[in-house]
């Protein structure tokens, strides 16, 4: 049996992956900082439900608290480490930016050197969207420049590919980053869109919509992204041998195992079509509060998935509608509502 180390396990992300790895046959080790960013209980309750599987185990700890990450992972010996804990959101990295550097740059470099000791098979880490900034050639591909970021959040999650990059060269570590596209769904964090919109619309309290509606996102439905994680696990990058190893359109580095993977639904959809479908689900009409662009957001984003297909086998597909469904019974269900 064959076991995961993931990070941020009781996360939005960490939970469904965890769970997905779990049905799978897998032994999955938790660690998790269960910070108040937002709700906690949120958080307890995720990891309520996958101790309820005998090969699940966690540990809460922060990443910056090497000691206590080191001691599990040596005592754990994962064949793979899955590192999705960090400070999350665009714009909380304007008001706190300290726990961006604490946790993402910290923390992802502690987690780099339990992986770089145990001499893990594949060590897989988040990143995101963000870190394309103010590209505007979409769709989005991993071969693009990203010196660009617009947020603290973006440059932080752009310095850990870089740390990564840089110790799977050095130490022949197979390293795979992946750039996430709004991702959303059951289970969610309430500082989200989709959570706020839903809560609003079903308390008939206003939604903030920024740039006046006209924005435009790859909504990612999590059940496809933790599909797509788990499949990449098995496709650990090789350095290759030679240029012509490495196929068009692949970040594969040239000088380490190494790439960054888009994982997106493939489909730039307007904001406005998206607040329609929660309406919808919801049976009311949205108090609309339309407000100009915020700092450091941008007006779209759209992933080319072609890599993780070629890699996998495997294309997201949950339209936005369905997802939109799937999180507002869950959303009811869940507060009652």
């Amino acid at each position: 049996m064959r076991t995961v180390l993931v990070t941020g396990s009781a996360g939005f992300i960490g939970f469904h992956l965890s769970q997905l790895l779990l049905d799978e046959g897998f032994r999955v080790v938790g660690y998790d900082g269960m910070t108040d960013y937002y709700d906690v209980r949120i958080k307890q309750r995720r990891h309520q439900m996958l101790l309820q599987h005998p090969h699940f185990s966690c540990t809460e700890g922060m990443l910056e608290d090497f000691g206590t990450l080191h001691a599990l992972a040596a005592a754990e010996q994962p064949d793979a480490i899955v590192h999705l804990a960090a400070q999350a959101g665009v714009r909380y990295s304007l008001e706190n930016p300290r726990a961006y550097v604490d946790a993402n740059l910290v923390g992802t470099f502690n987690v780099m050197e339990c992986a770089r000791e145990l001499g893990v098979d594949h060590l897989l880490m988040a990143s995101t969207s963000s870190v394309y900034g103010a590209n505007t050639d979409m769709p989005f591909t991993e071969v693009q420049k990203v010196d660009t970021p617009l947020t603290l959040y973006a440059a932080t999650k752009k310095a850990n590919e870089a740390m990564a990059h840089s110790y799977a060269h050095l130490w022949n570590l197979p390293t795979t980053c992946f750039r996430f596209f709004t991702v959303y769904g059951p289970w969610g964090r309430p500082d989200m869109a989709l959570f706020k919109f839903t809560r609003g619309i079903l308390e008939g309290t206003p939604i903030d919509i920024y740039n006046e509606g006209e924005m435009y996102r790859d909504f990612t439905y999590v059940a496809d992204l933790v599909r797509g994680i788990r499949l990449l696990i098995d496709t650990p990058p090789v350095r290759p041998e030679s240029l012509e190893d490495i196929a068009p359109g692949d970040s594969l580095s040239p000088v380490a195992p190494f790439r960054v993977v888009n994982i997106g639904n493939g489909e730039k959809v307007r904001l406005m079509d998206f607040v329609t479908a929660i309406e919808e689900e919801c049976g009311r009409a949205a108090v609309k509060n339309f407000l100009p662009m915020q700092p450091g957001d941008v007006p779209a984003t759209w992933a080319d998935t072609t890599l993780l297909q070629n890699l996998t086998g495997y294309a997201p597909q949950t339209s936005f509608r369905e997802g939109v469904k799937r999180f507002v019974a869950w959303y009811r269900e869940y507060y009652r509502v």
